[in-house]
């Protein structure tokens, strides 16, 4: 983003303004403010000069007239953030607490009850991160915050199964291994939400993202250039020991045993090219002596070094992307998963611990995939989403393989076969999340995306972009208002089979209501009626009906669950 006059040299040094509706809402009025200071000292002003001085003094007056009619919703904007960063907190420690319960629960009963609460927690909860989310600025907590969400979100359905599983076969050991492992998932995410919010430091996050190659490269080039700046900024040896760390890092796809041979030696070459490259720099560096300008030879050394490492970026980024394009188009049939499901439902143990190997090896491949993708992102937010990714694949393998025990032990368990489904749905969503991410990346290499684009991959509905309005074309209008006409249809069913219910404070009778109201409004925006007048405003809307649907599958799955447990029996 451009600098902004919020960012300003003269203003105090200790403020930044960390979050957008603040900036936005300053950004005029400092420009104004601005432009009176900047003719303030000029001794001659011409007629227009001062009749535009004049306007820009009223603007300011205007401008400072809203800021203090709004003055408590603007001037206590830090305090503001600070109450619902601690209301977030809040919110994660207390569905933490019901976590704990929640695990702790021996009946069916009591799991119903506590599992209710849970969802209710649960979608308040994202309702706050979400927002929190949206008016950061910083594309790094952003990520980090869609990742922590997206593991929020996949892991509720997944500890719904996991622990009815469980109840269902108490002495069962695979179904507690699969079971605590979504709990530990969960209570991480919660975690790292409170971490974000408090802006607690992650030392082992920060050293993950200090330890990729393309970070490694832009720092020795930007190193390299700035001879051109001062030939005394820095020693040859610690020119040359950034470039042997840089190399050494190369390791992860040298040493691996996917990278092919001609790769293998294609990188090795390359490495042994920027060496040369650079060693002929610290030469001619060393013989420009007392220069205290670079020399035409220095410079053709700067740009051969650059070059060199150029190379070795964009062999580095084939190898990476060539690697997860392959594993994407093997993997993508699920051969692995659906031989497990079935050797689940058979009850062949044997067969299931043969395929779990055959995962184990997929599940290896694609961390390791997912830790060069880092390597060549070239920005932070990818980085992180590259992270989450390595570890969705590192936490789903083995719990896929655990749900699958289960089955094999019980194959006649209905809510063991759904657990084992709910795993792999979670498996093959990663994988299309990763196919995403492979995209982002290679637009960002080529230039297509600026290198703070936002890693919107792991949660499409928490994107990290800004939302803006746009005008909707007329094939786009056409097929907007038939999905309008479908959900109004779907809502007058609705409102017919709730005629039927005499209890209308019924929980699940009041939020089919309110969802029916939702799409109608919806419906309404497409004959250009009703209360939503923008593109942005039928998006907000979404995502409440979003919400709205996810607590009413929370509750239905309660009900369900709690009328008729023996759907469920083994």
């Amino acid at each position: 983003m451009a600098s902004s006059p919020c960012s300003n040299s003269n203003f105090d040094s200790g403020l930044e303004i960390k979050t957008r509706s603040v900036e936005q809402t300053l950004i005029p009025l400092v420009t104004q403010i601005t432009t009176l200071i900047n003719h303030k000292d000029k001794p001659k002003k011409s007629e227009r000069t001062l009749t535009a001085i004049h306007r820009v003094g009223q603007a300011v007056n205007v401008a400072v007239g809203r800021f203090v009619a709004v003055g408590d919703a603007i001037a206590s904007e830090n305090q503001e953030l600070k109450d619902e960063m601690g209301q977030a907190c809040f919110e994660a420690r207390r569905v933490l607490v019901t976590l704990d319960h929640l695990e702790r629960v021996s009946t069916f009963q009591e799991f119903v009850q506590i599992f209710s609460q849970f969802g209710n927690e649960m979608v308040e909860f994202a309702h706050l991160t979400g927002d929190r989310q949206n008016d950061l600025k910083d594309e790094k907590k952003k990520a980090r915050m869609a990742a922590a969400r997206a593991v929020l979100e996949k892991c509720t359905m997944m500890l719904l199964t996991a622990s009815k599983t469980c109840l269902r076969h108490p002495d069962c050991e695979s179904a507690r291994i699969n079971k605590d492992a979504v709990f530990h998932r969960m209570r991480c995410a919660l975690e790292q939400v409170i971490e974000i919010v408090t802006e607690a430091r992650s030392s082992g996050e920060n050293k993950i993202l200090s330890a990729s190659i393309c970070n490694g490269i832009r720092d020795f080039k930007y190193t390299v250039e700035s001879l051109r700046e001062d030939l005394f900024s820095l020693t040859p040896q610690s020119l040359t020991g950034q470039l042997e760390a840089l190399v050494e890092r190369t390791e992860d796809f040298t040493d691996s045993a996917y990278t092919g041979h001609e790769q293998r030696q294609s990188i090795l070459s390359l490495c042994q090219l920027t060496r040369q490259d650079t060693q002929q720099l610290v030469h001619t560096w060393q013989q420009s002596g007392s220069s205290k300008e670079a020399t035409e030879n220095l410079e053709v050394a700067i740009l051969k070094t650059c070059h060199s490492m150029g190379d070795l970026r964009r062999e580095l980024h084939n190898v990476a992307v060539g690697r997860a394009s392959d594993l994407l188009k093997v993997h993508g049939e699920q051969l692995p998963l659906r031989a497990l499901k079935a050797a689940g439902a058979e009850g062949n143990l044997e067969a299931v611990a043969d395929y779990s190997r055959k995962l184990t090896e997929q599940k290896e491949q694609l961390v390791e995939t997912c830790r060069l993708l880092c390597h060549v992102s070239c920005t932070e937010p990818l980085e992180i989403t590259c992270i989450h990714a390595e570890e969705t694949f590192h936490v789903i393998g083995p719990q896929i393989i655990s749900a699958a025990q289960t089955l094999a032990l019980h194959p006649s368990s209905k809510i063991a076969r759904e657990n084992l489904d709910v795993f792999c749905e979670a498996w093959e969503s990663q994988l299309c999340d990763m196919g995403l991410l492979l995209k982002e990346i290679n637009d960002v290499f080529e230039g297509r995306r600026g290198l703070f684009c936002s890693a919107h991959i792991v949660k499409h509905s928490t994107s990290l972009k800004s939302a803006k309005a746009v005008k909707l074309d007329a094939e786009e209008q056409t097929s907007m208002a038939k999905l309008g006409l479908e959900l109004r249809l779907l809502s007058s069913d609705v409102d017919a089979e709730l005629e039927k219910w005499d209890e209308e404070e019924h929980d699940i009778i009041r939020q089919s209501q309110s969802l029916a109201s939702i799409a109608y409004s919806m419906y309404l925006f497409t004959r250009g009626e009703g209360v939503l007048k923008t593109t942005l405003d039928l998006f907000h809307q979404a995502e409440v009906s979003t919400s709205a649907s996810v607590l009413l599958m929370f509750r239905m799955n309660v009900v369900v669950f709690y009328i008729k447990p023996n759907m469920y029996s083994g």
